[in-house]
């Protein structure tokens, strides 16, 4: 009985020492051959400039490594990175800006975008929430055409820019911190014709920045809103002009003249003639 049970024993054994080597030839199978290759040391804030204190080598399995990744450190002195990596994180040629590029904001402006700045304050600026690599919409309050500056009841709030990517807040431009924070200039990413609204925009009304949802692409079809539609007052109508209105002119109906009004009374008088001989001539007076 004891010998069956050693005999159990000794085989459980064997299959467990079996396993342990097809596990061990199937890890090392499935890592291959073993590279090193370039990952962050600490964290590298987006628009920095890489050093050697920055980046290490590590052992990386050959079989899959990542595309764009450096195996000499070398190559990656000077560059700028375009985005913040965590430390141990791969440094990738995708997350880097092209070779020369100075370091800073400019390094992060895509090719056909500009960066501007508006000053804003803790409620135009959404509570600091407005956020590097947040998305806003930008809302103008003015005074509509025609209106006097005094008058009020010509002003209206009107979203001119919508999803604008939230660049920097200050001179910080890391991507990773949610910490809302307030400041007191935001840098956007526009396009130059969005350069343009925005520029005219501030000088004609008070900007306010609108958070929105960061994945929501969908724009909004607005008409803007006025101090009527506030209040929920009909149109007045447009003043009349200065120049007083002609007078009309009433023609006045005549009453037809009649026969018997038409004709003029005939008033039969009574003459007396007398014979009057003046000299040799003879002329009858009436009178």
């Amino acid at each position: 009985m004891k010998s069956r049970g050693l005999l159990m024993l000794l085989i459980a054994v064997a299959a467990g020492l079996a396993a342990m080597l097809m596990a061990a030839r199937w890890m090392q199978e499935q890592g291959g051959d073993r590279g090193r290759i370039a990952v962050a040391a600490a964290e590298v804030e987006l628009g920095s400039r890489l050093t050697a204190d920055m980046v290490r080598l590590v052992e990386w399995p050959q079989s899959s490594m990542p595309p764009g990744a450096f195996t000499d450190l070398a190559k990656l002195e000077g560059r700028v990175v375009t985005s913040s990596v965590h430390r141990g994180e791969p440094i990738l040629d995708s997350r880097l800006a092209p070779e020369g590029t100075k370091g800073g904001l400019s390094a992060v402006v895509p090719e056909g975008k500009r960066a501007m700045t508006v000053r804003v304050n803790d409620v135009v600026g959404v509570a600091g929430f407005a956020l590097p690599g947040t998305f806003v919409d930008i809302m103008v309050n003015t005074q509509e055409e025609g209106g006097q500056r005094s008058d009020r009841d010509r002003t209206v709030s009107k979203i001119v820019l919508e999803r604008i990517l939230v660049l920097a807040i200050a001179q910080e431009a890391d991507r990773d911190n949610t910490k809302p924070k307030v400041v007191s200039a935001v840098t956007l990413e526009l396009t130059p014709g969005q350069a343009e609204v925005l520029d005219l925009a501030r000088s004609v009304g008070t900007l306010s920045l609108v958070l929105r949802n960061q994945t929501e692409s969908k724009m909004a079809d607005t008409s803007g809103a006025t101090k009527a539609q506030l209040l929920g007052l009909k149109p007045v109508a447009a003043a009349a002009s200065a120049a007083p209105a002609p007078r009309p002119v009433v023609a006045r109906r005549v009453a037809p003249r009649t026969e018997a009004a038409a004709a003029e009374p005939v008033i039969q008088r009574q003459l007396t003639c007398v014979e009057v001989i003046r000299g040799m001539n003879r002329v009858t007076e009436c009178f």
